[in-house]
C-alpha cells in the first residue's frame, strides 16, 4: 500500500496547522511547527486568497492527513458516513475516530497513529480477544481492545504510556488501564469528543459537487 514516508512537519506546515502527525510529541517543545511556521516551497512565493473549492480542498487534505489514510480510503469512509443517520460530517469523524490505529492512539498505547499502526500490522494488538491486524478496522461499541500478552513490557509501549500520561487525558468515550495494558469502547465518539479544529461542513460540500 502507498504511503507518505516524508518529513511529517512539513504536512503541518503545509496545512498550516498543528496535525499531530508525531503524536504526543507535537505537544512538547519539539513540535517542528513551533520551529519553523512558513509554507514549505520558495520563500518568495505567497499564498493568495483561496478560492471556494480551494478551501474545501484543503480541509479535506487536513483531515485526511491527520488521520493518515488515503485518499481511496477516505472516499469509501465519506460513502459510508452518506449512509448512516444524522449528519454526514459528524459521521465521517466518528468512523475516522473508529479506526483501531487511532483507537490505539486515543487510549495512549502509542505515541503516535503512524506508531499505532506499527503495532497493529505487527500483530502486536486485540480486539475482543483475536488479534487484528488490519490497521482500518472499525472498532464498536463495548469492543475490548488489549495489547498482545507477550507485547505488553516492550519499551516502545511502556514509553509511549509515559509519555501519553504527562501530555494528555484519555477521550470521554473510552476506558483506559494502563496497567493491565487494555481499554473498552464505552460509547460510539460523538463529534463533541473530536477536538481538533475541523469543518466538515466544507468536505461534505466539495463531494456533494
Amino acid at each position: 500500500m502507498a504511503k507518505y514516508t516524508g518529513p511529517k512537519c512539513k504536512i503541518c506546515r503545509r496545512e498550516g496547522v498543528q496535525l499531530m502527525l508525531k503524536g504526543q510529541r507535537c505537544l512538547t517543545e519539539k513540535c517542528g511547527l513551533k520551529k519553523k511556521k512558513n509554507v514549505p516551497g520558495k520563500i518568495a512565493k505567497r499564498r493568495g486568497k483561496l478560492s471556494e473549492y480551494g478551501a474545501q480542498l484543503r480541509e479535506k487534505q487536513k483531515i485526511r492527513k491527520t488521520y493518515g489514510v488515503l485518499e481511496k480510503q477516505f472516499r469509501l469512509m465519506f460513502a459510508e458516513a452518506t449512509r448512516m443517520k444524522g449528519m454526514t460530517g459528524a459521521n465521517m469523524l466518528s468512523l475516522l475516530e473508529r479506526r483501531l490505529d487511532n483507537t490505539l492512539y486515543r487510549m495512549g498505547f502509542s505515541a503516535s497513529r503512524s506508531q499505532a499502526r506499527q503495532f497493529i500490522q505487527h500483530g502486536h494488538v486485540n480486539v475482543n480477544g483475536h488479534r487484528v491486524d488490519v490497521s482500518s478496522f472499525v472498532v464498536g461499541e463495548n469492543d475490548e481492545i488489549s495489547m498482545a500478552e507477550d507485547f505488553k513490557e516492550n519499551a516502545i509501549l511502556t514509553e509511549a504510556i509515559k509519555l501519553s500520561k504527562a501530555v494528555s487525558a484519555k477521550p470521554e468515550w473510552l476506558d483506559v488501564d494502563f496497567e493491565k495494558k487494555n481499554g473498552k469502547v464505552l460509547r460510539l465518539p460523538r463529534r463533541e469528543d473530536i477536538l481538533m479544529n475541523f469543518n466538515e461542513q466544507l468536505v461534505v460540500e466539495l463531494y456533494s459537487k
